[in-house]
């Protein structure tokens, strides 16, 4: 029994039966702050920032069209490596298309996706995107490119946006150095963003798709992560430089970016008022998409599980990626509870 999702007025559980299926508890209509037993778990419900909700949206990131083998790594056989068996639809289709219907039920003002929209950029892949998404949400979707969607050096979706919001501008950041995994953001990049948020007079949530580098000895297993060019991530330079803007601009609330395809919340700055947020990928376990409640006085983020029950028979034979690396992909993946769901104060 996992308690996946918490909200100021919902609890989501997640429970697997002896013979593998995916059971739903899904509970409505709570109070916020309220703790509850349920199916044998207490658990609290979120307190609800002050004032008026202004709007609801929705993101996801690494959604990762036309990929085919789900937990390969280059040329390497080591696994488990799970692909759709014969007769079963490609299972990027599969996850967005029940992404999408979730996030179709909460009518959100808009979608926006944070990379890796595809696994080579390629034309196809491009297209089935655009028609899961696009093909729904119109004029209320939003994209920026991933690594996977610029190792050939295409252009499509490159470039920022800033993204006004009831409430909240969101600046959706373009991190990706086209033919690379690693990612940064330049100085005309955090220029731009910086002259924005200084004239927008309104809360702002900076979006990417390269998670930050930040100096922590707290990071978990690994321990602190190595200052170098090489991080899997955005570079250490534009990660501070980033970080720095937070700091001269009391407007900008956190940020948040995908890659790495886990749940994971770390501070931003040394005074831990901005969050670095990090939201797990749709294609696998567990199968993600982020709702953001806006209110007048703070910003609520609700991590939903994808809970089609295709989308939980897909999911679910991905707990277990990477094992043969020793990697505790069901952990790495789906995190801590507070991890997932939480609010973002306004400062």
């Amino acid at each position: 029994m996992e308690v996946t999702t918490v909200a100021d007025d919902l609890i989501v559980l997640h429970e697997t039966t002896d013979d593998g299926v995916v059971v739903v508890h899904r509970h409505d209509d709570l109070s916020p702050g309220t703790e509850y037993e349920l199916h044998g778990r207490f658990v609290t419900t979120l307190e609800r920032p002050p004032g008026e909700l202004l709007c609801r949206f929705a993101t996801v990131n690494d959604v990762h069209f036309g990929e085919v083998q789900a937990g390969k790594i280059d040329d390497r056989t080591d696994g488990p490596i799970q692909r759709a068996a014969p007769g079963e639809e490609p299972y990027p289709e599969t996850m967005n298309r029940s992404a999408v219907a979730e996030m179709s039920a909460i009518d959100p003002a808009m979608v926006i996706v944070k990379g890796d929209l595809s696994n080579d950029g390629l034309p196809h892949e491009l297209a089935a995107f655009e028609a899961t998404y696009r093909g729904r949400f119109g004029e209320r979707l939003r994209v920026v490119r991933g690594n996977h969607d610029a190792y050939k050096f295409q252009h499509d979706y490159e470039g920022d946006q800033w993204i006004v919001l009831p409430g909240l501008a969101v600046a959706l950041m373009d991190t990706v150095i086209p033919g690379k995994t690693t990612g940064r953001l330049g100085a005309e990049q955090l220029s731009w963003l910086e002259d924005h948020t200084a004239a927008s007079g309104r809360p702002v949530l900076v979006m990417g798709h390269h998670q930050q580098w930040i100096a922590s000895p707290n990071l978990g297993p690994g321990g602190e992560e190595a200052r170098s060019e090489g991080y899997f991530g955005m570079n250490p330079d534009s990660s501070d430089a980033l970080a720095a803007v937070a700091e001269r601009q009391p407007n900008i609330i956190g940020y948040t970016a995908g890659h790495t395809h886990r749940h994971r919340v770390r501070p931003m700055l040394a005074n831990a008022t901005v969050p670095s947020i990090e939201i797990g990928c749709v294609k696998d376990f567990p199968g993600t998409w982020a709702e953001y409640r806006v209110f007048e006085g703070g910003v609520m983020q609700v991590v939903h599980r994808i809970s089609t029950p295709e989308a939980l028979h897909w999911s679910e034979r991905c707990r277990h990626l990477y094992s043969d690396f020793g990697v505790d992909y069901e952990t790495y993946a789906l995190g801590r509870l507070e991890d997932r769901c939480f609010t973002i104060p306004l400062r």
